[in-house]
């Protein structure tokens, strides 16, 4: 699963790139679309004034890519005529986390959806027990925390307004902004090969030579 942060153009501090209920509604219509036709997975999403983040699995090859794509392109065309707004929205392409399952996967989700408490920004309602928005898939991790969707709710609740951990969120944050995987050391070796390159950031400074 993939940890994803869009940021808004600098430009935009003002009015910012999600400036009320339309704009994000816009967009929600948007993503939901977008995955349908691109195989994506949509767990979560949060549209904040100057950014969007989202938790999604790509099910084929490019399909992350794709997605991006299709929905900058459409909201950014909505935007723009509705504020009368020309260029673009986004400071340069998405960023994005492969997160490993288990705990860390359950913080990403956490953490996208306790990105705001402003109603409708989040998709947090979905799994707190407000009307449900059927076309997001809740992740394994979700499904473990109950057997019936009350004791999920329940569960899910009590987590979210516990939050997460400070240390924790800056490393889902850093790993995003960075490209980098997130997890164990097994982990990491696997996501590595899988991208022929590496999943997290080499350590600053020389090598140390041998003794």
């Amino acid at each position: 699963m993939h940890y994803l942060v869009l940021r808004g153009h600098g430009a935009l501090a003002g009015p910012g790139v999600f400036t009320d209920a339309a704009d994000r509604l816009a967009f929600v219509d948007a993503l939901r679309e977008a995955a349908g036709a691109e195989a994506v997975r949509v767990h979560a999403y949060a549209l904040l004034r100057d950014e969007a983040q989202l938790f999604v699995t790509p099910l084929e090859a490019g399909a992350l890519g794709r997605l991006m794509q299709a929905v900058g392109r459409r909201y950014v065309s909505a935007y723009n005529r509705r504020h009368d707004h020309r260029g673009s929205l986004w400071a340069g392409r998405y960023h994005c986390a492969v997160i490993e399952a288990g705990e860390l996967r359950l913080a990403a989700l956490r953490l996208v959806d306790g990105a705001s408490n402003e109603s409708g920004a989040t998709s947090a309602g979905s799994r707190t027990g407000a009307p449900r928005e059927t076309w997001l898939v809740d992740p394994p991790e979700v499904w473990a925390l109950g057997n019936t969707p009350f004791e999920r709710e329940a569960a899910y609740r009590a987590l979210l307004a516990r939050g997460v951990d400070p240390d924790q969120a800056h490393h889902l944050r850093r790993a995003a902004l960075g490209g980098w995987a997130l997890g164990t050391a097994s982990f990491l070796a696997t996501a590595a090969q899988a991208t022929g390159r590496p999943a997290q950031p080499r350590p600053r400074g020389r090598p140390r030579k041998p003794a």
